[in-house]
């Protein structure tokens, strides 16, 4: 844990995460630690599943297809779950082409784990993910997404469409969840990471006034939703000097204790 070196006027701060398991490492403690602040844990969204009866609607028939791209753990999880509910046992030999190692791994939940079956790329990048597609190119794609989320691996896909079979569907929604119990006054910072918890924020708090209140987005899609709703952006990542969120406030803490420090000095 980092020592504690600096001290800011940001003293709690709601990041719109699930809070890390007992004993469990988190970057944001290490900052909290660092600049004497609290941190506090609370997702501003939940993932929903899309019903059986909508996917018949759509006449996607689960045995049609020889591969499914998997983005995320939700993907995954509502794959299953739509297979099961409709009564469907997927295919030994059904290839999963997943975004990460870690998704990769996380299916073994689901089926048993045979390399030959189950690929991932090198790294998360989307020319990674795209090359790993094209070496499966002659299959018939199933792509379970959600109604928001990254748009940059459909966009690309859908560029390429003649070259691959794709059918994209969407599988589950993530939606605004019920967070009015929290008292908005008390944070200093709140940390955002999409842009459907910006409009959780302004569902939950219709008369919610930023004052004083530093806002940080991580994505361009939730910096966009931020300056949309009227809100000001101080922290924004990525970017090329801070690749990571944490890396992002840590910065812009630094800056803001230092200022705290010399305005202190001056007026003795």
């Amino acid at each position: 844990m980092t020592k504690k070196n600096l001290s800011t006027p940001i003293k709690n701060v709601l990041i719109s995460q699930p809070a890390p398991n007992e004993g469990e490492k988190s970057p944001y403690k290490e900052l909290a630690e660092k600049f004497g602040f609290q941190p506090h844990f609370r997702k501003f969204i939940k993932v929903e599943g899309v019903p059986a009866k909508e996917i018949r609607k759509e006449r996607i028939q689960f045995l049609d297809y020889s591969a499914v791209i998997l983005t995320s753990k939700n993907a995954a999880d509502h794959y299953f779950r739509l297979a099961k509910e409709m009564r469907i046992e997927v295919p030994v030999g059904m290839k999963y082409l997943c975004a990460s190692e870690s998704t990769a791994f996380y299916i073994q939940n689901y089926v048993q784990y045979r390399k030959r079956k189950i690929f991932f790329p090198k790294n998360q990048t989307l020319q990674a993910m795209l090359d790993l597609i094209h070496k499966h190119r002659n299959e018939n794609f199933l792509f379970p997404t959600s109604n928001v989320g990254k748009t940059d691996l459909p966009r690309a896909l859908e560029a390429e469409k003649a070259k691959y079979k794709v059918t994209k569907v969407k599988f589950y929604r993530t939606v605004p969840d019920d967070v009015s119990d929290l008292k908005m006054s008390k944070y200093n910072m709140l940390v955002f990471f999409s842009p459907i918890e910006i409009k959780s924020l302004l569902d939950n708090f219709p008369k919610f006034k930023q004052g004083k209140t530093v806002i940080a987005a991580f994505g361009s899609g939730t910096a966009e939703a931020v300056e949309k709703a009227g809100l000001k952006l101080q922290i924004s990542a990525p970017t090329p000097q801070f690749p990571s969120m944490t890396a992002a406030i840590d910065a812009y803490l630094t800056a803001l204790a230092k200022a705290t420090a010399r305005a202190k000095s001056s007026t003795k």
